[in-house]
């Protein structure tokens, strides 16, 4: 049998390479040892938790707090003054044919309404009458606009009246105008009456006297009596400075150039005669009526030419537009400078839309 031998060189480099790999494991596990071992200290300072104690802080003062105000009191309202109520009403003019009722122009009063049957002759039935609904009475002023005037000379006046009343009945009538001055006094009186076939009813009667003074007309009585009804008087008591009347017991005080309803038209035709330029603004008159007294305000409409019996006239239209609160009715007048400012023609539009309008046909000087 044959024995192999290696020779001894080879043999040494075997165990070299043995130590070798033997070296070479013992670091790789050395050194994994010492990753792990690094891990598991970084690991464990994960964990810790580090805490650091401080003072506290010192617990701050005690603040007082502010006294609370209290609101102030409220302030009581003040009393207001009451609202002065709109004036007394007045009666509308009925659907009746006659010189216009609205108290502001020559008063016409409510004329009777006729009677359908026109040819039995019959008399006018009672009037319907539209009225306003009661209103507390209101206070005049005691004092109004003052004007220059220059009263017309005496005359007498014939109109025609014509009324349309609301749902277009037509009527005719005619009223005379009497207006008579010495200079220091004067009488007013006026007429109205309706036309039935071949009669003619009388429908409202009036009368004022009084004297003139540096104002114009100042009235003292006035007079009024309408078909059916009891006569009123109105008086101006010149020492005692007010206006009574016997249809009521009001009592208003009496202011200077205040007027009646049979006198307004001729003050105002003085007015015009004076001055033509006070036309030029807001005229109020104070006018007496049956029951009450009101404050009527005329305004300057503008010149318009009228058709009449005397021929075409030149005029000055006034018109006193409605109040609200107290009457509704429209009245318009037309002054005639070139027949020494007469009125010649008065026409009354009520709510309803009746329309009363009274033209002269006749002036006697």
């Amino acid at each position: 049998m044959t024995i192999v031998s290696f020779p001894r060189h080879p043999r040494r480099i075997i165990a070299i390479c043995a130590a070798t790999v033997a070296l070479h494991f013992m670091t790789i596990n050395w050194v994994s040892g010492r990753i792990g071992a690094a891990a598991r200290e970084r690991d464990a300072e994960k964990n810790v938790i580090s805490a650091e104690l401080r003072l506290a802080p010192p617990p701050p003062e005690p603040v007082a707090p502010e006294p609370v105000q209290a609101p102030p009191p409220k302030p009581k309202p003040k009393p207001k003054p009451p609202k002065p109520a709109p004036p007394a009403p007045e009666e509308a003019a009925p659907a009746a044919n006659s010189a216009p009722a609205d108290a502001g122009q020559v008063p016409a009063g409510e004329p009777e309404a006729a009677a359908p049957d026109g040819q039995s002759g019959a008399a006018p039935a009672t009037p319907a009458v539209e009225s306003a609904q009661p209103q507390p009475e209101a206070a005049p002023p005691a004092s109004v606009q003052r004007w220059k005037v220059a009263l017309p000379p005496s005359a007498r006046f014939e109109l025609d009246v014509r009324r349309k009343d609301a749902d277009g009945t037509n009527w005719s009538g005619s009223a005379n105008i009497g207006w008579e001055t010495d200079g220091a006094t004067y009488k007013a009186t006026q007429e109205v009456g309706i036309s039935l076939l071949i009669a003619r009813v009388k429908l409202l009667e009036v009368s004022s006297e009084g004297t003139i003074n540096e104002t114009g007309i100042a009235p003292a009585k006035f007079t009024e009596k309408r078909r059916n009804r009891s006569a009123t008087a109105t008086h101006f008591n010149q020492l005692e400075q007010k206006i009574t009347f016997s249809a009521s017991e009001r009592s208003v005080p009496l202011a200077a150039g205040a007027q009646d309803r049979a006198t307004v038209l001729f003050q105002l035709a003085g007015i015009g005669r004076a001055d033509v330029n006070q036309f030029g603004k807001p005229m109020d008159i104070l006018v007496g009526e049956d029951r009450n007294a009101q404050l009527y305000s005329f305004l300057l409409v503008g010149e318009d030419e009228l058709e009449t019996q005397l021929g075409k006239l030149i005029t000055w239209h006034l018109a006193r537009p409605p109040k609200p609160g107290s009457y509704s009715a429209r009245l318009d007048i037309w002054l005639a400078p070139s027949l020494d400012w007469y009125p010649v023609q008065i026409r009354n539009t009520e709510s309803n839309g009746a329309v009363t309008t009274q033209t002269v046909t006749r002036i006697i000087k």
